[in-house]
């Protein structure tokens, strides 16, 4: 089993930056792939960014390329969420996942993944 544990969420006003991290745990030589998805209220979960082990392939969302980073930390397994240029509408719980080997078309398809964590709220103030 693989436990997947977020933090790092808060307030911040719009245009500010936030960080977020994500840990997998326990049997965490099966993850090959992290990523982040978020649901705002009344709203469908969405894909955010996903980080790949295989060749370091990245995905983004288009609502925040060139605003959103995701890095993986060091060699362990876990990665950040470099969030910048925030705006109201990031506001949402985000979700941290963790999956085996995630094909690059499909890393923004939250079914790959097996093992998610609670989620953290951020809130983006005008």
């Amino acid at each position: 089993q693989v436990r997947v544990v977020e933090s790092g969420g808060g307030l911040v006003q719009a245009g500010g930056s936030l960080r977020l991290s994500c840990v997998a745990s326990g049997r965490a030589l099966a993850v090959y792939t992290m990523a982040w998805f978020r649901q705002a209220p009344g709203k469908e979960r969405e894909f955010v960014a996903a980080l790949s082990w295989s060749g370091g392939s990245t995905s983004y969302a288009d609502s925040v390329k060139g605003r959103f980073t995701i890095s993986r930390v060091n060699d362990k397994t876990a990665v950040y969420l470099q969030m910048s240029s925030l705006k109201p509408s990031d506001t949402a719980v985000y979700y941290c996942a963790a999956g085996g080997i995630v094909y690059q078309a499909r890393l923004n398809d939250g079914d790959e993944y097996d093992y998610w964590g609670q989620g953290t709220q951020v809130t983006v103030s005008s």
